[in-house]
C-alpha cells in the first residue's frame, strides 16, 4: 500500500496535464464515438468530428498547453487511421498542412516581428504613437485601429497587415508602458490593446476587396448566384461596407474598453515620457532604418504594387514576400539565426495552428462541411419559415460555423456558395442584394471568435496577452455587436444606395 500511495503521489505531482479537465475531454471523446453515425456520414468521417471536437474542448479546458493538445490531435489522427487506409497515409495527411504557405507566413511574419524589438525601432514607433496619443489608453488604441484601417485597402493579406506589420507596433507600445507577459504585467495596457490590434482586422477586411484574400472569391460567388447581375467591383464594395464598417471601428475600441479594461487608463506624464525618450534615443541607427526599408518593401510587395504596375506576371505569394523579408534581415545582420531558433512563439504556432489547419482540411475533405450545409438547406426549406427568419438564419449559421475552421478561404470555399444559393432561391429578389452583402460582411466579422479563425488569430494570441476565454468571450460579443451594426447601419446605408 506504501508503494501504491507513493506512486499516487508521484504521478499527481509528475503529470503535466490537468487531471478534470483531461477527464471531460477524454468523456467527450468517447461519449460522440458512441453516438450512432448520422446518415450521411461515413464512420471513419464521424470520427474525425469527434477528433477534432475534443481537440476544441482540450484547448479550452486547458488540459495541457495547446501545443500538446495539438500533437495529440496529430497523433491521434495518425494512430485511428481516419483519413486513410494506412498509417503511412494517414501521417502523411496529419502532415501535411505544415506544408500550408498560410501557416508559414505567420510563422515568419512573427520572426520579422522580433527585428523591432532588438533594433530598437518597435520602441520608437512606441513612443513617437504615446506621443501623439498617448494622454489615454483608449486614444492609443484608436490610433493602432487607424493603421489598419490606413493599410487595408493596400494589403490582401489581413495576415501580413494584422499580424506583421500593426502588431509589432502594438507589442512596442506595451513595451512602452512595462506590459508583459513575461512580467505578469499584461494587464496594465497590453490585453487591450492587444484585442483592439486583433479586432480592427476583421472590420477593416470587411471594408474592401483587397484587404484580405478570400474577398475576390466572395465577389465570385455573389455574381454566379445572381448571374452576373450584381457584381461587387472594387468601388461598389467600399462604398457598401464604407458606413457600416467605420461605424464598427469607431465603437470596436469602446466595447473592448468595456470588456477589457486597461490598468492604467490616464497616461499624463506619457507624452513629456516619450518624447524625452525619443530625444535620448536620438536619430535613427544603421538597423531601425534597415528594418524600416524592409517594411517598405514588405508593404509594397504585400499591396501588389508591382503587378499593378507592370502586370499579374510580377505578382508575389505573401508568404514569399515575407521569407525575402526575413531573409533581408539576417543578411544584413539585423537578425542572426538564433533571434529565428529562440522565437519560441513562432513554433509553437507552427505546431497548434498546423494541426488545426489539419482538421479542417480534412473535415471538409471527408464530407462533413458539404454534409451540413446540404442539411442546413434541406432544414429550412422544409420549415416552411419566412423568407427573412430563413435569411437570419443562414447568416447566423454561416458565421457561426467559424468555430469548425482554421481558415476564412476553406470555410468561404466549402460553404459559402451553397448558403448563397439557397438565400438566392428564398429571398425575395427586391431584398436579395442585401442579403448577398449581409453574408460578404459575414465572411470577415466570423474572423473575429476564435484564437484559430484566421491567419492574424495565432499571431496575436500567441503573444500572450490575451487568455483563452476572454478571447472567446470578447470575440462573440464582437461578431454579435458587428452584426448588429451592419443589421442596422448597414441595410439603412444600402436603402439609400438603393440596393433594397
Amino acid at each position: 500500500m506504501a508503494m501504491i500511495s507513493r506512486m499516487l503521489d508521484h504521478f499527481r505531482r509528475a503529470v503535466p496535464f490537468r487531471i478534470v479537465p483531461a477527464t471531460i475531454a477524454t468523456a467527450v471523446l468517447i461519449g460522440l464515438l458512441l453516438v450512432p453515425t448520422p446518415d450521411g456520414l461515413t464512420p471513419k468521417a464521424w470520427a474525425l468530428v469527434a477528433i477534432f471536437l475534443t481537440t476544441i474542448v482540450a484547448i479550452i479546458l486547458k488540459v495541457m498547453p495547446i501545443g500538446v493538445m495539438a500533437m495529440m490531435a496529430i497523433m491521434v489522427v495518425a494512430l485511428s487511421q481516419v483519413t486513410a487506409t494506412s498509417s503511412k497515409g494517414a501521417i502523411t495527411d496529419a502532415l501535411a498542412s505544415f506544408g500550408n504557405p498560410l501557416i508559414w507566413l505567420i510563422v515568419v511574419s512573427v520572426m520579422i516581428s522580433r527585428g523591432l524589438k532588438k533594433t530598437g525601432l518597435g520602441a520608437r514607433i512606441g513612443f513617437w504613437f504615446i506621443s501623439l496619443l498617448g494622454r489615454r489608453t483608449l486614444g492609443i488604441g484608436y490610433g493602432l485601429a487607424a493603421c489598419e484601417l490606413i493599410l487595408a485597402p493596400f494589403t490582401p493579406s489581413n495576415t501580413a497587415r494584422g499580424g506583421g506589420i500593426v502588431h509589432p507596433i502594438m507589442k512596442s507600445i506595451a513595451h512602452a508602458f512595462g506590459s508583459d507577459p513575461e512580467q505578469k504585467t499584461q494587464g496594465k495596457v497590453g490585453t487591450y490593446l492587444a484585442l483592439v490590434n486583433y479586432h480592427a482586422n476583421p472590420i477593416s477586411s470587411a471594408m474592401f476587396v483587397t484587404a484580405t484574400a478570400p474577398n475576390p472569391l466572395v465577389v465570385d460567388y455573389v455574381a454566379k448566384v445572381t448571374n452576373q447581375s450584381f457584381h461587387l467591383s472594387w468601388g461598389t464594395w467600399a462604398l457598401a461596407m464604407l458606413l457600416p464598417g467605420l461605424v464598427c471601428m469607431a465603437l470596436m475600441p469602446l466595447v473592448i474598453y468595456v470588456l477589457a479594461r486597461p490598468e492604467v487608463t490616464r497616461t499624463p506624464d506619457a507624452v513629456t515620457f516619450a518624447r524625452a525618450e525619443l530625444a535620448r534615443m536620438g536619430p535613427l541607427q544603421g538597423r531601425e532604418w534597415v528594418m524600416l526599408g524592409t517594411f517598405a518593401l514588405l508593404l509594397v510587395l504585400w499591396a501588389d504594387v508591382p503587378a499593378l504596375l507592370l502586370g499579374k506576371a510580377f505578382s508575389l505569394d505573401a508568404t514569399v514576400v515575407a521569407l525575402l523579408g526575413l531573409f533581408m534581415l539576417l543578411i544584413t545582420g539585423t537578425l542572426d539565426w538564433e533571434d529565428v531558433l529562440t522565437e519560441k512563439s513562432a513554433w509553437d504556432t507552427l505546431v497548434w495552428f498546423g494541426a488545426l489547419v489539419m482538421l479542417a482540411g480534412e473535415l471538409n475533405k471527408a464530407g462533413v462541411i458539404g454534409w451540413f450545409s446540404a442539411g442546413l438547406r434541406s432544414g429550412i426549406e422544409s420549415s416552411g419559415m419566412g423568407w427573412l427568419p430563413a435569411a437570419a438564419v443562414l447568416v447566423l449559421v454561416f458565421l457561426f460555423s467559424h468555430y469548425l475552421f482554421a481558415s476564412t478561404t476553406a470555410h468561404i470555399s466549402a460553404m459559402m456558395l451553397a448558403f448563397l444559393t439557397v438565400g438566392a432561391h428564398l429571398v425575395p429578389g427586391a431584398y436579395l442584394v442585401p442579403f448577398l452583402l449581409m453574408m460578404a460582411a459575414a465572411s470577415c466579422i466570423m474572423m473575429t471568435l476564435t484564437h484559430y479563425a484566421t491567419g492574424t488569430s495565432p499571431i496575436v494570441f500567441g503573444s500572450g496577452y490575451v487568455g483563452m476565454g476572454r478571447w472567446w468571450f470578447v470575440g462573440l460579443v464582437m461578431a454579435l455587436v458587428e452584426l448588429s451594426v451592419f443589421a442596422t447601419v448597414g441595410l439603412l446605408w444600402w436603402k439609400v444606395l438603393g440596393y433594397w
